[in-house]
């Protein structure tokens, strides 16, 4: 049954990985921006408030977008200590805990930030600052679509793990 659902992981997978393409872009666009930003004002003593929000909200989206793609590269912060010493069988159980736990913790994090969200959203928040960018929900509405594929990256991760024999002994891990 597993291997009729792979293809949907790859599908996943592919999808996690053209959004990772696009983080890579909106840290290469956040760079100009805040190299831009300290030029002028370290030169011309020239400030924008629209631009330095513009800086938070990219990197709110470079986090928020990005974490999935990070987890799926391998590139997350764990620690191997006990793990490396576990048997393909133990490895597994902890590979799927994990991404249960995850998935879960995921998933509180949207169903919690969609009432922030459309809170946002009712009241048209806007920057307090003086020149600050409007529609402040739309950067808010990356916390609920950024674990939205979070959860999407481990359900394909864990396809995989389903669907992988144990014998090869190794096992990729959250």
């Amino acid at each position: 049954m597993l291997k009729v659902l792979r293809p949907l992981a790859t599908v996943i997978e592919g999808f996690i990985d053209r959004i990772g393409g696009l983080t890579a872009w909106i840290a290469l666009v956040m760079i100009g921006l805040v190299a831009t930003n300290v030029l002028l004002r370290y030169t011309f003593s020239f400030g924008s408030v629209w631009a330095q929000e513009l800086e938070w909200h990219l990197l709110a989206a470079l986090i928020l977008l990005g974490m999935s793609h990070a987890l799926q590269r391998g590139e997350n912060v764990r620690v191997d200590l006990f793990y490396a010493r576990y048997s393909p069988l133990g490895k597994r159980v902890v590979d799927v805990i994990s991404a249960l736990l995850l998935i879960t913790v995921s998933l509180a994090f949207i169903w919690l930030s969609l009432g922030y969200v459309e809170q946002s959203r009712s009241i048209m928040e806007a920057s307090a600052d003086p020149g600050g960018i409007p529609y402040r929900w739309l950067v808010k509405s990356l916390i609920p679509l950024g674990y939205g594929l979070l959860v999407l990256q481990q359900l394909a991760h864990l396809l995989r793990l389903l669907d992988t024999p144990l014998n090869n002994g190794e096992s990729s891990h959250v």
